[in-house]
C-alpha cells in the first residue's frame, strides 16, 4: 500500500453480489486504458487532457507564501467553466477566496464535489525538473509520468475528473447527475477559512440537496490495490514560539554565546516544552487531557485491519517510507492499528538561531517549532488546542505563544449510505476488490460536510497512481507500463464509470 497521505480513498463496502449484477463499464483486471461508453472521446482528447494538467501546474497558488492567487484563481475558475459549469462564483473569505460552482444537467440526482486549488511549497533545488513545469518523464516500473507540484495532490486527479466532464460534452452524452462544487485555496495550511464558504446559507442549501460529497483521487498503489475508508483523522497545525522578552529570562536579543554561563536559553526552553508533549521514548502523546475523548478502535475496525494486514506488503510499505522498523518495534498489524487509531504529536520543524555554514557562537533570543497534532473520532480541534495550552501552562511553559494556523475535526462516514455503496460498486466494476479501511491517517476538511447541520456522507474515489505529495518530484502516471495501474485515460474513465453508476 502506498504511503497514506492526507487524501486517500474514503468510502465503504458492499457485497460483491450487488456489484456483479451491474454492467462492467470500466477497466477490467488490468485497468490501464479507457473502456466504456466514452472511451473513444477520452482517448481522442488524451493530449488535451495532459496539457490541461500541465497548464494548471504552471499556475501555483501557495497560501503559505501568499503566492499566485492573482492568476491561479481565475485560471481554475475558467477550467470549471470550460468543463461545463454554468455558474462559477468566487467566494470571498477573511483568508483566500473559495469557489462555488454548479452544473445543472436536468438530472434527478445531485453530486457534491470538493476541490482544492492550492498546493504545497516546492524548493526547485530539491527537484529533478522544475516543480511548476509539469514535465513528462519516464519512470522505471510506471511508464510516462508527469512531474510537478500538484501532480497527485491534487490537481492531477481533479483535472482528470474535469476531463471526464469534457468527454460527456464532446461525446454529446448527457451528464447523468447535477453537480455542486465547493473549492478552497488554503487546504495546505489547514483550511482556516473554508467554513465560511460551506456555511454560507445558499451554498449550504445547495450542498444539502446532494447525495454526498466527492473528491477525486489517484488511489491505486503500485500493485493496483485500492482502499475504501470510513473516515479520516482530524488535525491542528500550530506554532510554538518562545522569546527571551516574553519569557522574562534569557536575552531579549541575540548575544554572544559566552553569556550562556549566566543567561537562560530560549531555544532550550522550547526543547524542554516539546519534550513534555510526549512520553520519554517520544512514541505517545503526553499532553494532559489531550486524548481523553479518543474513541478506541472497535472490534469491527480491528478485524478490518487484521484482514488488510494480510493483503498489504509490510516490506513495500517500509521501502516507500525509507524505514526499517516501526515505532516501539511493533509488528505489522499493530503498526496499522496505530496508523488508524492513535492520535499523534509531530514536530514538523524547529527554527532558531544560526544554521548556516560554520559556527557563529551566539545565544539566540527566539526559537519556533511547527507542530501538527492528529486527532481520532470524538476528539475535536478546539478541545486539542485547549488541552495543549492548559498543559503548557501547568508545566511551566505558559510564556510560549501558541499560534494555531489551521485545523479541523475528524471525519466519519457511515458505511451503509447509498453514496459509499456506489463508490464500492465502481471499484468492483473495474475488476478490483477494495481493501476496507477504518480511517485515513491523513486529514482533510470533510468534517464540514459530514458533521451537522449537513450530515452528508463524503469520500474519495478514482483510479490511477501518483506519489510524492508534499515532497520533491511529485508525480502522476500518464501512460502506464504497469498492467495493474491505470494511466490517465483509465483514470478519466473511472470517473465516467462512477457517474454512470450514480445514475443507476
Amino acid at each position: 500500500m502506498t504511503q497514506l497521505s492526507r487524501r486517500t480513498v474514503l468510502g465503504a463496502a458492499v457485497g460483491t453480489a450487488a456489484a456483479s449484477s451491474m454492467p462492467r463499464l470500466a477497466l477490467g483486471a488490468a485497468p490501464t486504458a479507457a473502456a466504456g461508453p466514452l472511451a473513444a472521446e477520452i482517448v481522442r482528447h488524451h493530449e488535451e487532457n495532459v496539457q490541461r494538467i500541465q497548464g494548471w501546474i504552471r499556475q501555483p497558488c501557495i497560501a503559505a507564501e501568499n503566492r499566485g492567487y492573482d492568476t491561479g484563481l481565475p485560471y481554475f475558475m475558467q477550467l470549471l467553466r470550460d468543463a461545463g459549469f454554468q455558474r462559477v462564483e468566487q467566494v470571498d473569505t477573511t483568508g483566500k477566496p473559495g469557489v462555488f460552482a454548479t452544473l445543472d444537467a436536468g438530472a434527478p440526482r445531485t453530486l457534491g464535489l470538493y476541490f482544492m486549488y492550492d498546493v504545497k511549497q516546492a524548493d526547485p533545488a530539491e527537484w529533478s525538473s522544475p516543480p511548476f513545469e509539469g514535465r513528462l518523464v519516464e519512470k522505471p516500473g510506471f511508464g510516462k509520468v508527469l512531474v510537478g507540484r500538484g501532480a497527485v495532490n491534487q490537481k492531477g486527479p481533479e483535472a482528470s475528473f474535469l476531463a471526464a466532464l469534457h468527454a460527456y460534452r464532446t461525446g454529446k452524452r448527457k451528464l447523468p447527475v447535477n453537480l455542486v462544487l465547493v473549492a478552497e485555496g488554503e487546504e495546505e495550511i489547514g483550511s482556516p477559512h473554508f467554513g465560511e464558504v460551506v456555511r454560507r446559507p445558499d451554498i449550504s442549501a445547495a450542498l444539502a440537496r446532494s447525495i454526498g460529497i466527492f473528491m477525486p483521487s489517484a488511489s491505486q498503489d503500485p500493485d493496483g490495490e485500492v482502499s475504501v475508508s470510513f473516515g479520516a483523522k482530524g488535525v491542528i497545525e500550530l506554532e510554538l514560539v518562545v522569546t527571551g522578552a516574553r519569557w522574562g529570562r534569557g536575552p531579549s536579543r541575540d548575544v554572544h554565546s559566552a553569556n550562556r554561563a549566566r543567561l537562560d536559553s530560549p531555544p532550550f526552553h522550547l526543547v524542554q516544552a516539546l519534550a513534555s508533549l510526549v512520553t520519554a521514548d517520544g512514541a505517545e502523546p503526553a499532553i494532559d487531557g489531550f486524548a481523553d475523548a479518543a474513541r478506541p478502535l472497535s472490534a469491527a475496525e480491528l478485524q478490518m485491519i487484521q484482514r488488510a494486514s494480510k493483503r498489504m506488503s509490510e516490506a513495500k510499505a517500509k521501502e516507500l517510507l525509507g524505514a526499517t522498523r516501526w515505532i516501539r518495534d511493533v509488528d505489522w498489524e499493530h503498526a496499522l492499528q496505530r496508523l488508524c487509531g492513535r492520535p499523534t504529536v509531530n514536530i514538523e520543524g524547529i527554527i532558531g538561531g544560526y544554521t548556516g555554514p560554520g559556527g557563529k557562537t551566539m545565544l539566540p533570543s527566539k526559537a519556533v517549532a511547527k507542530l501538527d497534532l492528529r486527532l481520532v473520532p470524538d476528539m475535536t480541534a478546539q478541545g486539542a488546542l485547549a488541552a495543549l495550552k492548559t498543559h503548557l501552562e501547568k508545566r511551566g511553559f505558559g510564556d510560549l505563544e501558541v499560534n494555531m494556523t489551521g485545523g479541523y475535526d475528524p471525519t466519519t462516514t457511515p458505511p451503509d449510505s447509498e453514496f459509499v455503496r456506489t463508490l464500492d460498486k465502481a471499484y468492483r466494476r473495474a475488476g478490483l476488490d477494495p481493501l476496507m479501511w477504518p480511517r485515513n491517517a491523513g486529514s482533510w476538511p470533510g468534517y464540514l460536510f459530514t458533521a451537522r447541520p449537513l450530515g452528508l456522507p463524503a469520500g474519495h474515489y478514482g483510479l490511477g497512481h501518483g506519489s510524492g505529495a508534499h515532497a520533491p518530484d511529485e508525480y502522476l502516471v500518464i501512460e502506464s507500463s504497469n498492467p495493474k495501474v491505470a494511466g490517465l485515460d483509465g483514470a478519466v474513465n473511472s470517473y465516467v464509470t462512477y457517474l454512470e453508476g450514480l445514475a443507476g
